[in-house]
Formats: C-alpha cells, sequence, structure tokens
C-alpha cells in the first residue's frame, strides 16, 4: 500500500538510510556494553556491573524504537549481524580490558553517536525534510548525552 504521509519516497529513503546506520551503530555499541557488563571487575563491581545493565537496557529500547521508526516510514530492516557491521561507524572491541578502558570505550562510543545524531538530525530535516525523524534523533541525542555524562562522571 502506498504511504501517503507527506514524505517524498526519495526523502524517505534517505531518512531509513540515516536510521538503518543509527541501528547497526546501537547493536555494535549494545553487544560492547553486555560485553563489559558480563566482564567488568575491580573497585565497586557491583555498582559498574549494574551501570552497564542499565545502560544495554536502555540501548535496547533505542533500538527497538528505531527499527519500529524504520518500519513506520515504510523500511525494511536488515537484522543480520553481518549487515549491521558492514553498515555501522562503530567498531566491535578487541580484548577485553580494565573497566576504566572498558568506560573510556563506550565514552568515546557515545560521543560519536552525539555527533552523528547532531548531523543525522540536521539532514532529516533540511535535506529530506522530515521533521518527525529530526525529533526522534533530537530525543536520541539527549539520551547519548546522559550516557556520555554518567561515564564520564567515572572517569573524572
Amino acid at each position: 500500500m502506498k504511504i501517503n504521509i507527506g514524505i517524498s519516497d526519495k526523502n524517505r529513503k534517505g531518512v531509513n538510510d540515516l536510521l538503518y546506520t543509527y541501528l547497526s551503530d546501537l547493536h555494535v555499541l549494545y553487544i560492547k556494553t553486555r560485553n563489559y557488563h558480563w566482564n567488568v571487575k575491580g573497585d565497586s563491581f557491583m555498582e559498574k556491573h549494574k551501570l552497564l545493565e542499565d545502560q544495554y537496557g536502555q540501548l535496547e529500547e533505542i533500538i527497538d524504537e528505531t527499527a519500529e521508526r524504520i518500519r513506520t516510514l515504510g523500511g525494511e530492516v536488515d537484522a543480520k549481524m553481518a549487515s549491521f557491521l558492514k553498515s555501522a561507524r562503530l567498531k566491535e572491541s578487541g580484548e577485553v580490558k580494565n573497566w576504566k578502558d572498558m568506560f573510556n570505550e563506550l565514552l568515546t562510543d557515545h560521543e560519536l553517536l552525539c555527533k552523528s545524531c547532531r548531523d543525522d538530525i540536521s539532514n532529516a530535516d533540511k535535506k529530506f525534510e522530515d521533521l518527525g525523524t529530526a525529533d526522534f534523533f533530537t530525543s536520541k541525542l539527549e539520551e547519548h548525552e546522559k550516557i556520555s555524562w554518567f561515564l564520564r562522571s567515572y572517569l573524572e
């Protein structure tokens, strides 16, 4: 059935491409956060373990919301890990590290997503004329900023 929501097919394709790249990044970050949750150790273990559990829980919600936004705009979601890894800007982590290295890597990834969301907001609004997706990315930017603040607070 034809989608008639005030966004051209070309622009819906464009924002879905932005959303899929973001979804791919989220999957890499989700797996990395779970990995670190399982492997964190040291002082205040339970606090860090719980923090990472909360963060991967947030990422699960963001992943679902992002996939549903793609579907709302008539796109398909290729949910194979190989496809996500091919499309993601974020890279998988190497060996498991100490908690500071883990938190630094997660902070770097969330800050990269903050920057990417800012670009995606602008592109969704100006290039693809989709205020709904611009607003979507704005809400996700705020979530990544808050997670970044939490991680940065542990590292200071």
